[in-house]
């Protein structure tokens, strides 16, 4: 047994399926399935139960991922401390954005980092926040941008620099487009445009609609902004946006509308992992936008 056993392994559990993880990892599908059953051989029990989708542990299978976690997570930062000594002021940072920030708040931060630091590199992954906060939880992130507080403030370290009150936005010849706020109540029977279930605000607005009755009708849910305010300038749905978004677009097109309180907030925050090693460049990045951050 090897160390990218153990990486293999927690791959294929964390994408559900041997496809996946293999192109996550750049191999071909029958070296990773290979990878996995010489684990399994060694060990003498069945890890993955193959025959549902997505895949599931076995019980074996669940006795020994959290110690596989671990295992990963000292190699993991045995191989940075010494990229640290050996690479003095060079390095990787894998920082996870959820789209929203991706699109239109990070550019501006990560362009006045790169001026200053032109030997880290910056691996940027589109995730919605859960999957943000899982990816920092179990190292395949060093750093996240989510859009709430993170739920486990016992594993994550945290700054939080923007709160946007979301509003909805409709086609100007919507029937509430001359609306000047509105209540989750007026929207019991839109046709919701809403974020993919990865996405904290997917949780938010389910149980807003929720406390006022009813549930959202979906007829898509999208990572993408541009793909929701097409939709909504085709007039085939509502959607929710963060309010400096909204504040973007041409009132000819699109509409936004505030709710009454209480609001949904956008609230960003960067996380960390309080008990995984920060190599150079993570903690140069996070220094630098705190900075950044106070000054604005």
């Amino acid at each position: 047994m090897n160390i990218h056993h153990l990486e293999y392994f927690l791959e294929v559990i964390r994408q559900g399926s041997f496809s996946k993880a293999a192109s996550t990892l750049y191999i071909t599908q029958p070296s990773i399935s290979k990878m996995i059953q010489n684990l399994e051989d060694e060990l003498g029990v069945v890890l993955i139960n193959r025959n549902v989708k997505p895949l599931e542990l076995t019980d074996a299978g669940q006795a020994i991922v959290e110690q596989a976690q671990q295992i990963v997570t000292l190699v993991q930062n045995l191989t940075v401390k010494l990229d640290d000594v050996i690479q003095l002021k060079k390095g990787k940072i894998r920082l996870g954005v959820p789209p929203i920030a991706a699109s239109s708040i990070l550019p501006p931060i990560l362009g006045e980092f790169k001026k200053n630091y032109s030997n880290i590199e910056l691996q940027l992954v589109e995730y919605g926040s859960k999957k943000v906060e899982l990816g920092v939880y179990d190292g395949t992130l060093d750093i996240g941008i989510v859009c709430t507080t993170p739920t486990k403030t016992d594993t994550f370290e945290f700054i939080s620099f923007i709160e946007d009150p979301l509003k909805v936005i409709v086609h100007p010849e919507h029937p509430l487009a001359h609306n000047k706020q509105i209540d989750f109540a007026d929207l019991r029977d839109e046709s919701f445009v809403l974020y993919r279930e990865d996405f904290s605000l997917y949780d938010h607005i389910h149980n807003r609609c929720k406390l006022a009755g009813f549930q959202p009708k979906i007829i898509c849910e999208t990572s993408q902004r541009e793909f929701m305010t097409q939709m909504v300038a085709a007039n085939l749905g509502v959607a929710l946006l963060p309010g400096k978004i909204c504040d973007q677009f041409d009132p000819k097109t699109i509409i936004s509308i505030p709710f009454n309180d209480p609001q949904i907030l956008l609230q960003l925050s960067i996380i960390w992992h309080k008990d995984r090693y920060l190599s150079f460049a993570a903690r140069q990045w996070l220094q630098f936008v705190s900075k950044l951050l106070s000054a604005a």
